[in-house]
């Protein structure tokens, strides 16, 4: 505990974070605390998203049946079970369609939105994801997708462990969390959290210029 409570107050810049994160997949049974599991969520949905709709749906898989529940959907993958805690990330597509009421009033009141703003949002919302159709899915995917990045960097921040997993069933994993038959609601990645009980190991990154381009692909970025 003592631990945990310095690594409360002195967390690793952001920079340090990103270069010392890896994928685990084997954790310790150890609990995370209220508090920082608390702070774990606020900085994930600190995120950005289209609109400040905020269409994300994070579920998080605490109980023992619901990890064992979620492990089966997952191809049996070990560390669902092992961690103390699974965010699941899922997306409503529909997200922007449904009432924004609290979301533009609470703009208005941070000062962060002007009526005029505000107004522009009750138009133009409803135009935005008429207009994207389709794609209105992937969009709150990408949505989803960015907030699990935040989690991932704040826990390694905290001196947690995390894991990104996308070997999941799509339709088991929603039967876990509730939302089986609901057709609007996509999963987007799955995130154990807790204590590594493995070593870090840095596999390492190509060149640049292999993944790396200027203006179009073809064109190495030369650092």
């Amino acid at each position: 505990m003592v631990q945990e409570l310095n690594l409360q107050t002195k967390p690793l810049d952001v920079p340090s974070a990103i270069i010392q994160r890896r994928s685990i997949k084997t954790f310790k049974s150890d609990p995370i605390s209220p508090e920082l599991l608390r702070q774990l969520v606020e900085l994930t949905v600190a995120a950005p998203s289209s609109y400040n709709i905020q269409d994300w749906r994070i579920v998080l898989v605490q109980d023992e049946a619901q990890k064992a529940a979620l492990s089966a959907a997952s191809w049996n993958q070990k560390q669902v079970v092992e961690a103390p805690v699974t965010f699941v990330f899922a997306a409503d597509a529909t997200a922007g369609e449904q009432d924004l009421t609290p979301i533009l009033n609470q703009g208005l009141e941070t000062g962060a939105w002007n009526e005029k703003t505000v107004n522009y949002f009750k138009t133009n919302i409803p135009q935005y994801q008429a207009g994207v159709g389709d794609k209105r899915r992937e969009y709150a995917i990408k949505d989803a997708i960015i907030a699990a990045t935040h989690l991932v960097l704040a826990a390694e921040s905290l001196g947690l462990s995390t894991c990104f997993m996308n070997g999941w069933i799509e339709e088991k994993v929603k039967e876990v969390i509730g939302a089986a038959d609901n057709p609007d609601i996509a999963i987007a990645v799955l995130v154990p959290v807790g204590y590594a009980a493995e070593p870090r190991r840095d596999p390492g990154r190509l060149p640049f210029a292999h993944n790396v381009f200027v203006d179009r692909l073809g064109n190495p970025y030369e650092s």
